[in-house]
């Protein structure tokens, strides 16, 4: 199925929303909870899967099901122009960080992201899911095991938490990142996950237990402020009741490390 070509612009600096504007007959699609705004003569409409033009019953319950496997909803909203003009709407982002833009036509036609990085494409964009082909990866890399695959010719837009880094690594160049911060890359990345050598760097370290390792060519999205880190400090900080196990403090992560909470 053809991309719809859409025109976008971004708007704001640390909470961000992307205004996409569509002639007649463009559609958007979306994630559940990402719209904000829209014109009038914009239809909504909830579909099943990835919205990408799949057809007959299997292959929407297949789609669907590859998102299920992410994490996310199984159906996603397409937002169609039904007017004579142009249109706009809006889509935000859940939390602190930004928008990047990504014409996938000039990035190979693919892209791999965390599995809760997209927020609207263009219709006709396929959002699957992609495997690590390594079993370690999938065991023991957290976040890295399965991640989302936008594929198309069309603009699709994800967001991310923080200050975003566009790296491109050159044929052979390795570059090593937290599982959590790493936000996107183009297929051509040799990606594999690796677990942090020693046990108290792994405890007491406060990077996490295993590293991202992405080697070039190709273009890498890095994050400065993954959003299950913020949640964590968030939750540190919350007020509660009784014992020293609800205090947010280190005893409460021991307690949590060996009594499996």
């Amino acid at each position: 199925m053809n991309n719809h070509k859409i025109d976008y612009r971004i708007y704001g600096d640390d909470m961000q929303f992307v205004e996409v504007e569509l002639d007649p007959e463009e559609t958007v699609v979306a994630e559940a909870g990402s719209f904000m705004m829209m014109d009038d003569r914009i239809a909504m409409e909830t579909i099943f899967g990835d919205g990408a033009g799949t057809t007959g019953l299997m292959g929407k319950l297949f789609s669907a099901g590859k998102r299920m496997l992410t994490g996310e909803s199984l159906f996603m909203t397409a937002f169609t122009n039904e007017g004579t003009e142009k249109k706009h709407v809006s889509f935000a982002s859940p939390y602190p960080g930004k928008i990047i833009p990504m014409d996938l036509s000039e990035l190979g036609g693919k892209i791999i992201c965390q599995k809760d990085a997209f927020l609207a494409a263009a219709k006709g964009v396929s959002v699957g899911i992609e495997f690590q082909k390594k079993l370690g990866t999938g065991f023991f890399g957290g976040e890295g095991f399965i991640m989302q695959k936008l594929e198309g010719d069309g603009m699709a837009f994800v967001h991310a938490g923080g200050t975003i880094q566009r790296k491109e690594l050159q044929e052979g160049e390795t570059l090593r990142v937290d599982t959590g911060c790493l936000v996107a890359m183009t297929s051509d990345v040799s990606y594999s996950i690796e677990m942090v050598k020693g046990v108290k760097t792994a405890l007491f370290g406060g990077e996490g237990l295993f590293l991202a390792t992405m080697q070039g060519p190709g273009a890498v999205w890095i994050q400065s402020l993954p959003f299950s880190r913020l949640a964590s400090r968030v939750f540190a900080a919350m007020p509660h009741n009784g014992g020293t196990k609800d205090e947010g403090s280190i005893a409460k992560g021991l307690f949590n490390l060996f009594d499996g909470d």
